[in-house]
């Protein structure tokens, strides 16, 4: 490595760079939205995402990827990208948040990468986490894991001045979280059922507002969990999450990853412990950002870029000719 090449995390200068980064994966992944085909979509938003990646002046490692080095040949685990020079940094990213959402054209599907000084971000085991997030503006601890679901509605119901009327929770609809609905149906909070894509589901959480989404509940991949406290850790909001484990390889897999207090709850900062900059590039239309936009000859993509150390939030519009 050079000698004149920046030490330090230049989140300022990185953050245009990582807008590219995301840009590029949603952009490869638009002529595939609503053909019915998951893996090809997935496959040319991973191989844009790493081409892009690797022009950054970076020297990068993934730790939140594709998934182990032998299920995954492109940003897997350990990968380093960037062109080698410059700061070490810790790479989060998912090129195609909802594969599923893209192959049929459905809402919310998301480019999303984050980027953290080296050492900076939980290396999460490819297993489910159970997660649960608020937006900003609360006190501390308002809701917490050890809660059952009913006493998180009705406590943040009574901390807004309201009951749980006025309470919209968002949950992945699964099998498994039959009881959790049931459970906050019960108090009478509505519930926004998503298929796919809960880093879209927490993010909702920090723009109430515009989304309509109080809070996020439920299990989901434990990967996923780190890129969305990475995005909350820029916009605001509380989120916590547990590893939750089924067998014996899914605990040596946590093992392998430093993971030694298996029942351990980590709280947001926990999962990312230093500033990071965060990028989400809509690939179809949702509720945070709008999808790929096609008129002949053209596309036009929107960002949401923000940077955790300044609290800023940029939505920006690329335009660029169809390839």
């Amino acid at each position: 490595m050079p000698s004149s090449a920046p030490l330090d995390f230049n989140d300022r200068m990185l953050s245009l760079g990582l807008a590219r980064v995301s840009e590029k994966a949603a952009l490869a992944s638009a002529r595939l939205i609503g053909h019915g085909d998951e893996k090809a979509a997935d496959q040319a938003a991973v191989d844009a995402m790493r081409t892009e990646l690797n022009r950054l002046d970076i020297r990068g490692v993934v730790v939140i990827g594709e998934g182990e080095r032998d299920e995954a040949p492109m940003l897997y685990i350990g990968e380093e990208v960037g062109s080698g020079d410059g700061p070490a940094v810790d790479i989060a990213l998912d090129p195609l948040e909802g594969t599923t959402l893209t192959a049929k054209d459905m809402p919310n599907a998301l480019a999303v990468i984050a980027m953290g000084p080296r050492g900076s971000m939980l290396h999460a085991p490819d297993v489910y986490m159970e997660k649960l997030a608020i937006g900003p503006g609360y006190p501390e601890g308002i809701v917490t894991l050890d809660m059952p679901p009913a006493e998180r509605v009705r406590q943040l119901a009574r901390e807004k001045g309201g009951d749980p009327n006025d309470i919209t929770v968002c949950i992945l609809e699964r099998p498994r979280h039959e009881a959790l609905i049931a459970e906050v149906r019960s108090t009478g909070a509505a519930i926004r059922l998503i298929t796919d894509g809960d880093v879209a589901g927490v993010m909702h959480c920090a723009e109430a507002e515009r989304t309509g989404i109080d809070m996020y509940m439920g299990s989901g991949g434990a990967p996923e969990g780190v890129l969305a406290a990475a995005a909350l850790k820029c916009m605001g909001g509380q989120m916590f999450g547990q590893l939750l484990f089924r067998n014996d390889d899914e605990r040596g897999r946590a093992a392998k990853h430093g993971v030694t207090d298996l029942g351990r709850v980590y709280s947001r900062d926990d999962m990312v412990t230093a500033d990071v900059i965060f990028a989400a590039t809509g690939v179809t239309d949702g509720s945070l950002l709008p999808g790929i936009k096609r008129e002949v000859g053209w596309l036009t993509a929107e960002t949401l870029l923000m940077r955790s150390k300044t609290g800023s939030v940029r939505r920006m519009r690329y335009r660029t000719p169809a390839e």
